[in-house]
Protein backbone atom coordinates (compact mmCIF):
# COMPACT_ATOMS: atom_id res chain seq x y z
CA UNK A 1 0.00 0.00 0.00
CA UNK A 2 1.13 3.18 -1.05
CA UNK A 3 1.75 5.70 2.13
CA UNK A 4 -0.61 7.88 3.32
CA UNK A 5 -0.62 11.90 1.95
CA UNK A 6 0.81 13.17 5.30
CA UNK A 7 0.92 17.22 6.66
CA UNK A 8 2.57 18.40 9.75
CA UNK A 9 0.24 22.11 10.03
CA UNK A 10 1.15 25.00 11.98
CA UNK A 11 5.20 24.00 12.76
CA UNK A 12 6.22 26.48 15.72
CA UNK A 13 9.13 26.05 13.27
CA UNK A 14 10.51 23.91 10.18
CA UNK A 15 14.72 23.70 9.95
CA UNK A 16 14.92 23.11 6.54
CA UNK A 17 18.57 22.81 6.07
CA UNK A 18 17.72 23.93 2.27
CA UNK A 19 20.16 26.05 -0.04
CA UNK A 20 19.62 29.29 1.63
CA UNK A 21 19.27 27.17 5.47
CA UNK A 22 15.72 28.63 5.80
CA UNK A 23 13.59 28.69 9.04
CA UNK A 24 10.02 28.52 8.88
CA UNK A 25 8.16 30.05 11.69
CA UNK A 26 4.25 28.83 11.69
CA UNK A 27 5.11 26.17 8.93
CA UNK A 28 3.56 23.07 6.99
CA UNK A 29 4.78 20.44 5.19
CA UNK A 30 2.80 18.37 2.88
CA UNK A 31 4.39 14.68 1.77
CA UNK A 32 2.61 12.44 -0.88
CA UNK A 33 3.92 9.20 -1.88
CA UNK A 34 6.91 9.24 0.55
CA UNK A 35 8.11 12.64 -0.81
CA UNK A 36 7.84 16.47 0.15
CA UNK A 37 5.85 18.02 -2.77
CA UNK A 38 5.41 21.51 -0.27
CA UNK A 39 7.26 23.55 2.29
CA UNK A 40 6.66 26.92 3.71
CA UNK A 41 4.59 29.16 5.83
CA UNK A 42 1.05 27.44 7.07
CA UNK A 43 -1.09 30.23 5.60
CA UNK A 44 0.66 29.02 1.89
CA UNK A 45 -0.30 25.80 2.13
CA UNK A 46 -3.84 26.65 3.99
CA UNK A 47 -5.84 25.55 1.28
CA UNK A 48 -3.87 21.93 1.09
CA UNK A 49 -5.72 19.05 2.74
CA UNK A 50 -4.03 14.99 3.41
CA UNK A 51 -5.32 12.01 4.67
CA UNK A 52 -3.21 13.01 8.07
CA UNK A 53 -2.87 16.05 10.19
CA UNK A 54 -0.51 16.40 12.35
CA UNK A 55 -0.83 19.86 14.44
CA UNK A 56 2.78 21.06 14.82
CA UNK A 57 2.15 23.86 16.91
CA UNK A 58 4.78 22.23 19.25
CA UNK A 59 6.42 21.05 16.91
CA UNK A 60 10.41 21.73 15.99
CA UNK A 61 10.92 19.58 12.55
CA UNK A 62 14.32 18.58 11.37
CA UNK A 63 14.54 16.40 8.26
CA UNK A 64 16.08 13.14 9.51
CA UNK A 65 19.87 12.42 10.94
CA UNK A 66 22.45 10.55 9.70
CA UNK A 67 24.54 8.14 12.16
CA UNK A 68 27.76 7.36 9.71
CA UNK A 69 29.48 5.36 11.45
CA UNK A 70 27.99 2.69 13.92
CA UNK A 71 28.63 -0.64 15.28
CA UNK A 72 24.88 -2.74 16.22
CA UNK A 73 25.96 -6.72 15.83
CA UNK A 74 27.15 -7.40 19.30
CA UNK A 75 27.66 -3.85 21.22
CA UNK A 76 23.88 -3.14 22.99
CA UNK A 77 24.02 -6.35 24.90
CA UNK A 78 27.01 -5.17 26.51
CA UNK A 79 26.27 -1.92 26.91
CA UNK A 80 28.49 -0.47 29.84
CA UNK A 81 30.40 -3.63 30.85
CA UNK A 82 33.61 -1.91 30.32
CA UNK A 83 35.12 -0.15 33.44
CA UNK A 84 36.76 3.58 33.07
CA UNK A 85 40.04 2.42 34.11
CA UNK A 86 39.93 -0.20 31.17
CA UNK A 87 42.03 1.47 28.46
CA UNK A 88 40.92 0.14 25.53
CA UNK A 89 38.49 -2.46 25.05
CA UNK A 90 38.55 -3.11 21.74
CA UNK A 91 40.47 -6.80 22.52
CA UNK A 92 37.15 -7.73 24.47
CA UNK A 93 35.33 -5.86 21.95
CA UNK A 94 36.25 -8.23 19.04
CA UNK A 95 36.10 -11.43 20.86
CA UNK A 96 32.25 -10.38 21.58
CA UNK A 97 31.80 -9.27 18.11
CA UNK A 98 32.93 -12.99 16.61
CA UNK A 99 30.64 -15.13 19.41
CA UNK A 100 27.22 -13.17 16.84
CA UNK A 101 26.82 -12.99 13.18
CA UNK A 102 28.20 -9.62 12.05
CA UNK A 103 31.21 -9.83 10.16
CA UNK A 104 33.88 -7.43 7.88
CA UNK A 105 36.47 -8.86 5.73
CA UNK A 106 40.20 -8.64 5.87
CA UNK A 107 42.79 -10.47 4.50
CA UNK A 108 45.94 -9.95 6.57
CA UNK A 109 46.39 -10.48 10.25
CA UNK A 110 44.97 -8.45 12.95
CA UNK A 111 45.61 -7.88 17.07
CA UNK A 112 41.83 -8.68 17.51
CA UNK A 113 39.56 -11.48 16.62
CA UNK A 114 38.32 -9.55 13.00
CA UNK A 115 37.37 -12.32 10.11
CA UNK A 116 40.34 -13.20 7.88
CA UNK A 117 39.54 -14.64 4.22
CA UNK A 118 42.42 -15.08 1.50
CA UNK A 119 41.84 -11.97 -0.80
CA UNK A 120 39.54 -13.73 -3.10
CA UNK A 121 37.29 -15.27 -0.71
CA UNK A 122 37.24 -11.82 1.15
CA UNK A 123 36.01 -10.47 -2.82
CA UNK A 124 33.39 -12.90 -3.69
CA UNK A 125 31.82 -12.38 0.31
CA UNK A 126 31.71 -8.59 -0.21
CA UNK A 127 30.38 -8.99 -3.44
CA UNK A 128 27.59 -11.23 -2.98
CA UNK A 129 26.69 -9.60 0.10
CA UNK A 130 26.23 -5.97 -1.88
CA UNK A 131 24.11 -8.01 -4.76
CA UNK A 132 21.71 -9.54 -1.67
CA UNK A 133 21.24 -6.43 0.34
CA UNK A 134 21.86 -3.07 -1.83
CA UNK A 135 18.69 -1.29 -2.60
CA UNK A 136 16.34 -3.98 -0.33
CA UNK A 137 13.17 -2.31 0.96
CA UNK A 138 12.15 0.03 -1.49
CA UNK A 139 15.92 1.42 -1.32
CA UNK A 140 16.37 2.13 2.30
CA UNK A 141 18.86 -0.65 2.27
CA UNK A 142 22.05 0.50 1.04
CA UNK A 143 24.83 -2.10 1.38
CA UNK A 144 28.20 -0.99 0.93
CA UNK A 145 31.79 -2.88 1.14
CA UNK A 146 33.72 -3.34 4.77
CA UNK A 147 36.98 -3.69 4.52
CA UNK A 148 38.17 -3.23 8.59
CA UNK A 149 41.32 -0.73 8.15
CA UNK A 150 44.14 -0.34 5.44
CA UNK A 151 46.40 -2.48 8.44
CA UNK A 152 44.54 -5.17 8.18
CA UNK A 153 43.97 -5.16 4.40
CA UNK A 154 46.20 -6.07 1.50
CA UNK A 155 46.34 -3.58 -1.35
CA UNK A 156 45.00 -6.00 -4.00
CA UNK A 157 42.23 -6.59 -1.55
CA UNK A 158 41.21 -2.72 -0.80
CA UNK A 159 41.73 -2.14 -4.54
CA UNK A 160 39.44 -5.04 -5.84
CA UNK A 161 36.80 -3.93 -3.88
CA UNK A 162 37.06 -0.46 -4.52
CA UNK A 163 36.71 -1.53 -7.91
CA UNK A 164 33.70 -3.46 -7.03
CA UNK A 165 31.73 -0.59 -5.60
CA UNK A 166 32.40 1.29 -8.35
CA UNK A 167 30.94 -0.93 -10.90
CA UNK A 168 27.98 -1.39 -8.32
CA UNK A 169 27.21 2.07 -7.84
CA UNK A 170 28.02 2.22 -4.17
CA UNK A 171 30.47 2.88 -1.25
CA UNK A 172 33.40 1.57 0.59
CA UNK A 173 34.15 2.53 4.31
CA UNK A 174 37.00 1.80 6.20
CA UNK A 175 38.68 2.65 9.88
CA UNK A 176 41.10 5.38 9.02
CA UNK A 177 43.01 7.24 11.93
CA UNK A 178 46.63 8.42 11.85
CA UNK A 179 49.40 10.23 13.59
CA UNK A 180 53.07 10.30 14.30
CA UNK A 181 53.52 6.64 14.85
CA UNK A 182 51.09 5.79 12.45
CA UNK A 183 52.80 7.96 9.74
CA UNK A 184 56.17 6.20 10.76
CA UNK A 185 54.76 3.01 10.49
CA UNK A 186 53.40 3.43 7.16
CA UNK A 187 56.17 5.00 5.67
CA UNK A 188 58.67 2.22 7.15
CA UNK A 189 55.84 -0.36 5.22
CA UNK A 190 54.46 1.23 2.26
CA UNK A 191 56.32 4.38 1.34
CA UNK A 192 53.53 6.55 2.24
CA UNK A 193 51.27 8.17 5.11
CA UNK A 194 48.45 5.88 5.67
CA UNK A 195 46.23 8.45 4.02
CA UNK A 196 48.56 9.15 0.88
CA UNK A 197 49.11 5.23 0.59
CA UNK A 198 45.35 5.07 0.19
CA UNK A 199 45.49 7.36 -2.50
CA UNK A 200 48.44 5.46 -4.23
CA UNK A 201 46.04 2.71 -4.65
CA UNK A 202 43.02 4.28 -6.20
CA UNK A 203 41.04 3.48 -2.64
CA UNK A 204 39.93 7.58 -2.20
CA UNK A 205 37.34 9.14 -4.11
CA UNK A 206 33.71 10.79 -3.41
CA UNK A 207 32.00 6.74 -2.52
CA UNK A 208 34.94 6.37 0.25
CA UNK A 209 33.84 7.34 3.66
CA UNK A 210 36.58 7.05 6.28
CA UNK A 211 35.66 7.09 9.76
CA UNK A 212 37.23 8.75 12.63
CA UNK A 213 40.23 10.25 10.69
CA UNK A 214 42.28 11.16 14.05
CA UNK A 215 45.70 12.29 13.57
CA UNK A 216 45.80 13.50 9.96
CA UNK A 217 48.39 16.02 9.17
CA UNK A 218 48.22 18.69 6.49
CA UNK A 219 49.41 16.44 3.80
CA UNK A 220 47.26 13.59 4.46
CA UNK A 221 43.87 16.62 4.37
CA UNK A 222 45.23 17.70 1.20
CA UNK A 223 44.73 13.97 0.04
CA UNK A 224 41.38 13.78 1.38
CA UNK A 225 40.03 17.09 -0.27
CA UNK A 226 41.69 16.74 -3.85
CA UNK A 227 40.27 13.51 -4.01
CA UNK A 228 36.34 14.25 -2.38
CA UNK A 229 36.55 11.57 -0.20
CA UNK A 230 34.06 11.88 2.78
CA UNK A 231 34.49 11.37 6.62
CA UNK A 232 32.74 10.51 9.26
CA UNK A 233 33.81 11.52 12.50
CA UNK A 234 32.64 9.70 16.09
CA UNK A 235 33.12 13.17 18.84
CA UNK A 236 31.72 11.17 21.88
CA UNK A 237 33.96 8.20 21.43
CA UNK A 238 37.05 9.91 20.31
CA UNK A 239 36.38 11.96 24.18
CA UNK A 240 35.26 8.78 25.62
CA UNK A 241 38.28 7.16 24.91
CA UNK A 242 41.01 9.67 25.80
CA UNK A 243 41.63 10.07 21.69
CA UNK A 244 43.11 13.68 22.76
CA UNK A 245 41.53 15.59 20.72
CA UNK A 246 43.13 18.70 21.36
CA UNK A 247 46.20 17.42 19.57
CA UNK A 248 44.74 14.81 17.15
CA UNK A 249 41.09 15.69 16.05
CA UNK A 250 41.08 17.96 12.99
CA UNK A 251 37.34 18.46 12.31
CA UNK A 252 37.75 22.32 11.54
CA UNK A 253 40.51 22.05 9.21
CA UNK A 254 38.67 19.27 7.57
CA UNK A 255 35.50 21.97 7.28
CA UNK A 256 37.71 24.30 6.25
CA UNK A 257 38.86 22.45 2.71
CA UNK A 258 35.48 21.75 2.22
CA UNK A 259 36.01 18.28 3.07
CA UNK A 260 31.89 16.60 3.58
CA UNK A 261 32.04 15.32 7.25
CA UNK A 262 29.51 13.23 8.84
CA UNK A 263 28.94 12.69 12.42
CA UNK A 264 28.96 8.85 14.24
CA UNK A 265 28.05 7.12 17.17
CA UNK A 266 30.32 4.09 16.57
CA UNK A 267 28.83 1.77 19.05
CA UNK A 268 27.66 1.66 22.75
CA UNK A 269 30.62 0.21 23.99
CA UNK A 270 32.65 3.29 23.18
CA UNK A 271 29.80 5.89 23.32
CA UNK A 272 27.07 4.56 24.95
CA UNK A 273 24.57 6.00 23.61
CA UNK A 274 23.75 5.87 19.64
CA UNK A 275 21.69 9.24 20.27
CA UNK A 276 22.85 11.56 17.21
CA UNK A 277 21.21 14.92 19.32
CA UNK A 278 23.85 14.31 21.76
CA UNK A 279 26.53 13.50 19.31
CA UNK A 280 25.77 17.01 17.90
CA UNK A 281 26.21 18.45 20.94
CA UNK A 282 29.74 17.07 21.70
CA UNK A 283 30.65 17.96 18.09
CA UNK A 284 29.91 21.43 18.56
CA UNK A 285 31.33 22.08 22.42
CA UNK A 286 34.89 19.44 22.08
CA UNK A 287 36.48 21.90 19.76
CA UNK A 288 35.67 24.73 21.58
CA UNK A 289 36.86 23.16 24.62
CA UNK A 290 39.96 21.49 22.62
CA UNK A 291 40.84 25.20 20.87
CA UNK A 292 39.80 27.32 23.82
CA UNK A 293 37.83 29.06 20.99
CA UNK A 294 34.34 29.70 21.05
CA UNK A 295 33.96 30.23 17.49
CA UNK A 296 34.94 26.43 16.54
CA UNK A 297 32.07 24.37 15.20
CA UNK A 298 28.58 26.45 15.58
CA UNK A 299 25.70 24.86 16.73
CA UNK A 300 24.84 25.48 12.77
CA UNK A 301 27.48 23.34 11.82
CA UNK A 302 27.07 20.50 14.09
CA UNK A 303 23.52 20.50 12.72
CA UNK A 304 24.71 20.68 8.90
CA UNK A 305 26.92 17.66 9.64
CA UNK A 306 24.06 15.79 11.65
CA UNK A 307 21.90 16.12 8.14
CA UNK A 308 22.37 17.47 4.66
CA UNK A 309 26.30 17.47 5.32
CA UNK A 310 25.79 13.52 6.27
CA UNK A 311 23.58 13.01 3.34
CA UNK A 312 25.98 14.29 1.09
CA UNK A 313 28.76 12.24 3.01
CA UNK A 314 26.52 8.92 2.26
CA UNK A 315 26.27 9.90 -1.21
CA UNK A 316 22.46 10.34 -0.45
CA UNK A 317 22.04 14.24 -1.08
CA UNK A 318 19.89 14.71 -4.06
CA UNK A 319 17.22 12.61 -1.56
CA UNK A 320 18.06 13.57 1.61
CA UNK A 321 19.34 15.33 4.69
CA UNK A 322 17.42 18.54 4.07
CA UNK A 323 13.31 19.02 3.48
CA UNK A 324 12.79 20.18 0.31
CA UNK A 325 10.34 19.79 -2.34
CA UNK A 326 11.24 16.36 -4.12
CA UNK A 327 13.25 14.80 -1.48
CA UNK A 328 12.24 11.87 0.12
CA UNK A 329 9.94 12.80 3.56
CA UNK A 330 12.34 11.83 6.54
CA UNK A 331 11.62 14.24 9.13
CA UNK A 332 12.04 14.37 12.94
CA UNK A 333 9.78 16.22 15.01
CA UNK A 334 10.96 17.31 18.80
CA UNK A 335 8.43 18.25 21.34
CA UNK A 336 8.73 21.75 22.37
CA UNK A 337 6.48 21.72 25.63
CA UNK A 338 9.79 19.73 27.13
CA UNK A 339 11.54 21.69 29.67
CA UNK A 340 14.85 21.61 27.77
CA UNK A 341 13.06 23.76 24.95
CA UNK A 342 12.17 26.36 27.30
CA UNK A 343 12.29 29.36 27.20
CA UNK A 344 12.62 28.77 23.19
CA UNK A 345 14.29 31.71 21.08
CA UNK A 346 16.83 29.94 18.93
CA UNK A 347 15.82 26.47 17.77
CA UNK A 348 19.14 25.65 16.35
CA UNK A 349 20.39 26.08 19.71
CA UNK A 350 18.06 24.67 21.79
CA UNK A 351 18.54 21.44 19.75
CA UNK A 352 22.20 21.08 19.79
CA UNK A 353 23.12 22.86 23.55
CA UNK A 354 20.08 21.80 25.46
CA UNK A 355 17.71 18.99 24.05
CA UNK A 356 18.31 14.75 23.14
CA UNK A 357 16.71 12.12 21.77
CA UNK A 358 14.10 11.89 24.61
CA UNK A 359 12.36 14.98 22.83
CA UNK A 360 12.07 13.40 19.58
CA UNK A 361 7.49 13.05 19.54
CA UNK A 362 7.28 11.58 15.60
CA UNK A 363 9.57 10.48 13.19
CA UNK A 364 8.69 9.99 9.56
CA UNK A 365 10.51 7.70 7.22
CA UNK A 366 9.43 7.63 3.46
CA UNK A 367 6.04 9.54 4.26
CA UNK A 368 4.99 6.92 6.85
CA UNK A 369 4.82 8.07 10.50
CA UNK A 370 7.41 5.14 12.19
CA UNK A 371 7.07 7.34 15.64
CA UNK A 372 4.16 8.45 16.58
CA UNK A 373 3.75 10.70 19.71
CA UNK A 374 6.91 8.78 21.02
CA UNK A 375 6.02 5.59 20.55
CA UNK A 376 7.13 2.57 17.79
CA UNK A 377 4.95 1.45 15.41
CA UNK A 378 6.70 -1.19 14.40
CA UNK A 379 7.86 -3.20 17.53
CA UNK A 380 7.07 -4.18 21.08
CA UNK A 381 9.46 -2.34 23.02
CA UNK A 382 8.94 -4.30 26.79
CA UNK A 383 9.73 -7.31 24.76
CA UNK A 384 12.38 -5.95 22.53
CA UNK A 385 14.15 -4.25 25.86
CA UNK A 386 13.55 -7.48 27.77
CA UNK A 387 15.68 -9.55 24.90
CA UNK A 388 18.46 -7.54 24.79
CA UNK A 389 19.12 -8.51 28.47
CA UNK A 390 19.13 -11.89 27.84
CA UNK A 391 21.26 -12.13 24.79
CA UNK A 392 23.77 -10.13 26.63
CA UNK A 393 23.54 -12.30 29.80
CA UNK A 394 24.25 -15.13 27.52
CA UNK A 395 26.82 -13.63 25.06
CA UNK A 396 29.09 -12.78 28.27
CA UNK A 397 28.38 -16.03 29.69
CA UNK A 398 29.50 -17.69 26.63
CA UNK A 399 32.44 -15.95 26.50
CA UNK A 400 33.88 -15.60 29.59
CA UNK A 401 33.78 -11.89 29.56
CA UNK A 402 32.54 -9.50 32.20
CA UNK A 403 33.60 -7.30 34.59
CA UNK A 404 32.65 -6.29 37.96
CA UNK A 405 29.11 -4.41 37.54
CA UNK A 406 29.78 -1.60 40.14
CA UNK A 407 32.65 -0.36 41.97
CA UNK A 408 30.57 0.30 44.25
CA UNK A 409 29.10 -2.62 46.56
CA UNK A 410 25.88 -4.13 44.68
CA UNK A 411 23.75 -5.81 47.77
Amino acid sequence: MPPQSLKIDHARYVLTLDRQRRIIQDGAVLVENGRVIRVGKAAELADTRADRVIDGRHLVITPGFFNGHMHISYAHPVRGIFPDEQASPLVHVFNLQAAMLGECVTDQPAPWALPRYPAAEAVARTTSFLTKWNGRLDGRIRAWAMPFSYETCSAGLLETLKHVVDEQHTGLTLHHNSGAKARQESVARHGHTPTAYLESIGVLGPNVLLAHCLGLDEAEIDCIARSGTTVVMCPVTAAKGGRGVPEHGRMPELLARGVRIALGCDSPNNSNHLDMVRTMNMAAIQYKDARQDTRQIPAEAALEMATIHGAEALGLGAELGSIEVGKKADLVAFDVLRPEWQALWNPVNNLVYNADGRSVHTVVIDGRVVVDAYRQTFVDEPRLYARVQEIGERLQARTGISFPRSRWPLN
